[in-house]
């Protein structure tokens, strides 16, 4: 790998930004399987992921919570946090207290913190890659790489850790999966909380989990080959064709 790219991809304004989006990553994987045009539309900020992004950071990268607006509201729908907003979107003091709650249970849980930070410290965080698949160069960054276990960890949260595995499949933590594995060349974990419950849950994946992955990322490239590999094709002819 390239380290002037790795050492940019560090970077989150690059990572997420123009130069990033050169490679394919595990988020494209839905719009590509369903909708490959909507691919460079700007994707919604939604409360969900701006909590499990806090949730991240709080474990990961304390030092950068301050860059997390903060209103003390009810909800969004509220005077008080339309006011104060300011048109973005803004994390909730409420949603605050449960994200410190959650990082609470899972540092109190010696199996997933000697995974987080084990004793030895040879593991990394935040950590980019790349790597091309099926043709197509794409690019991920880990929560952690645990050396000293050989693994790749990422952390999860969940409305729901009884439905995780359905959640697992429809947010394509499949093909994540696959993705992290050939980019770091360790098996995935993910270590799961529940928001509501606050019930921590470790799922390792099995070789179907695995092969369904990589099943849709090759998909993913073939549908993206199609629409943007060449210069000719018809965006209009694009159809969905499958077997029921």
């Amino acid at each position: 790998m390239d380290k002037k790219i790795i050492d940019r991809l560090r970077e989150d304004k690059d990572y997420y930004g123009e130069f990033g989006q050169q490679f394919l990553s595990n988020s494209n994987i839905s719009t590509l399987l369903k909708n490959p045009a909507k691919l460079r539309d700007k994707q919604a900020n939604i409360p969900a992921f701006l909590v499990g992004g806090y949730f991240h950071t709080a474990i990961l990268e304390p030092e950068k919570l301050n860059s997390f607006k903060i209103v003390e509201a009810s909800t969004r729908n509220t005077k008080k946090y339309k006011e104060l907003s300011d048109g973005e979107m803004c994390l909730l003091q409420h949603e605050v207290d449960q994200v410190e709650l959650m990082q609470e249970a899972v540092m109190a849980n010696d199996i997933c913190r000697d995974l987080i930070a084990p004793v030895l410290g040879n593991y990394i965080y935040e950590e980019p890659a790349v790597i091309e698949l099926f043709g197509n160069m794409w690019k991920g960054k880990a929560d952690i790489v645990n050396h000293d276990e050989k693994l790749v960890i990422d952390l999860k949260t969940t409305s729901d850790i009884e439905k995780f595995r359905w959640s697992a499949s429809k947010y394509n933590y499949d093909s994540q999966a696959y993705i992290y594995s050939k980019l770091f060349g360790y098996e995935m974990v993910f270590i799961v909380i529940d928001k509501n419950t606050k019930q921590i849950g470790v799922f390792d994946c099995s070789p179907d989990f695995y092969k369904r992955g990589e099943d849709k990322v090759r998909r993913a490239s073939e549908a993206y080959d199609l629409y943007y590999g060449d210069e000719e094709f018809d965006f209009k002819q694009y159809l969905l064709n499958d077997t029921l």
